[in-house]
């Protein structure tokens, strides 16, 4: 078939962008230009779903000196609020915990000091910090039982745990354990959280068995809190999110009689700018929970694909492309240093109805083709376009030539201009939409 050349759109199609959609549940889950990276989630009093995280503010380094809260009520529709704690030096993964009307914040700061803060909301703002005496490392995880006591773990490459006074604020360090969960046996490498399901006991942390970085989220389980653990597998793995991708980190919550992983992906082709992200989880007969892909719908059902779909949620990339701020605006992103040979993907887009066209907010610096294709990089070809060079953000159309109906993972792929060279970039991609045949 015969490509087709892409023309510039009059300045009404551009309000295609900008107009207001229905809420939908998609991934990342951080809001445009913030960036919260370990999210451990908790179920507040209130009913909410609350997360509680690390904040990336800069590309060089993990983390900040302050935490900002996500929480929601659908998972679709999510709350900010920001400041929640802020501290004199960087402060690392946070979790959370709930007694007697007030939330427990437990925190822990570059020389390996633990503290606990208090708030009157699920969403602070925390104060009155102590330090918790004894253990002295990162990521600090809060378990309760069913018969209420409570556990207090933390640890990096060997996990350690002891028991918890009745106040949820100091620890009786006679019951102290390390070793029911190790970097040779488990994987285990940071970033604890235990929650109970049935009459299984699960040690999620940062998985370091595979790519040889702790990309994945892993899992233990034991009959008892404090195990012996035995190894289990990956609940996800975040490899792919970013060329520079190093760490993951999260939690597994039940929220309205369904089961979630929350986990983070980097950006900005480093390792910190992390967003966190969530995925519907199953568990099987024996207790076991299956590996799930990463998505761009999130919690939801898959992204409406004639509505607005930010280039940004592509869940996968290959290449050197990667997620950046877009210049001038902090509040939007975009999927920037295109080259040829990169692809990305978007899982998954419904297309409830035939498309006719695909229309795509673009900027190129030396021109280049952009192919869509349906469920892998070689699949059924949807269209495909040349994209003239252009200093300046343009709106075009690619005619569909191809049949897609139904739910699929839309793939781009980029082919460079003859003259281009292999490292250089061709595009930035903001914003794809597709539009039905009548």
């Amino acid at each position: 078939m015969k490509t087709s050349h892409l023309s510039l759109l009059i300045a009404s199609a551009a309000a295609l962008f900008l107009c207001g959609t229905e809420s939908e549940a998609q991934n990342p889950i951080s809001p445009m230009g913030i960036y919260i990276a370990d999210p451990s989630a908790r179920v507040a009093p209130d009913g909410r779903l609350y997360l509680y995280g690390s904040k990336d503010e800069a590309p060089d380094h993990y983390c900040s000196n302050r935490y900002d809260v996500l929480s929601s009520s659908d998972l679709k529709n999510w709350r900010l609020d920001r400041n929640a704690l802020q501290w004199s030096t960087i402060v690392y993964a946070p979790d959370a915990a709930y007694k007697d009307g007030k939330t427990l914040l437990y925190f822990e700061d570059p020389a390996g000091n633990e503290f606990v803060a208090e708030g009157d909301t699920p969403y602070g703002p925390f104060k009155d910090a102590q330090i918790i005496e004894g253990p002295k490392q990162i990521d600090p995880a809060v378990f309760i039982d069913d018969d209420g006591q409570a556990y207090y773990f933390y640890g990096q490459f060997v996990a350690k745990a002891s028991k918890m006074n009745p106040d949820l604020k100091t620890l009786d360090w006679s019951t102290h354990t390390t070793g029911f969960a190790d970097e040779a046996n488990h994987g285990f490498h940071e970033g604890i959280y235990v929650f109970k399901r049935d009459k299984y006991y699960y040690l999620v942390y940062a998985d370091i068995s595979r790519n040889h970085r702790p990309t994945c989220i892993g899992y233990s389980m034991a009959t008892s809190p404090l195990g012996p653990y035995t190894y289990k597998g990956v609940i996800v793995d975040n490899a792919g999110c970013d060329p520079a991708v190093w760490n993951n980190h999260g939690s597994v919550i039940e929220y309205k009689g369904k089961w979630y992983v929350l986990y983070h992906r980097a950006t900005h082709g480093c390792v910190a700018m992390r967003k966190a992200c969530i995925e519907e989880i199953k568990f099987n007969e024996d207790g076991t929970i299956d590996e799930v892909e990463m998505t761009s719908q999130g919690a939801g059902k898959p992204l409406d694909a004639f509505k607005e779909v930010d280039a940004a949620r592509a869940c996968w990339m290959s290449g050197h492309v990667r997620i950046e701020g877009m210049p001038g605006d902090a509040d939007r992103e975009i999927l920037s240093q295109i080259r040829g040979g990169d692809k990305a993907v978007w899982k998954y887009l419904n297309f409830k109805k035939k498309a006719k066209s695909v229309t795509i907010r673009i900027k190129s610096t030396t021109g280049g083709i952009l192919k869509f294709t349906s469920d892998k990089p070689d699949g059924t070809c949807i269209c495909t376009g040349k994209i003239e060079a252009s200093p300046d953000w343009q709106t075009v159309t690619i005619p569909v030539i191809g049949r897609v109906k139904g739910v699929h993972a839309l793939w781009a792929s980029v082919e460079a201009s003859g003259q281009t060279s292999s490292d250089q970039d061709i595009f930035q991609l903001d914003a794809i939409r597709f539009s039905r045949k009548k």
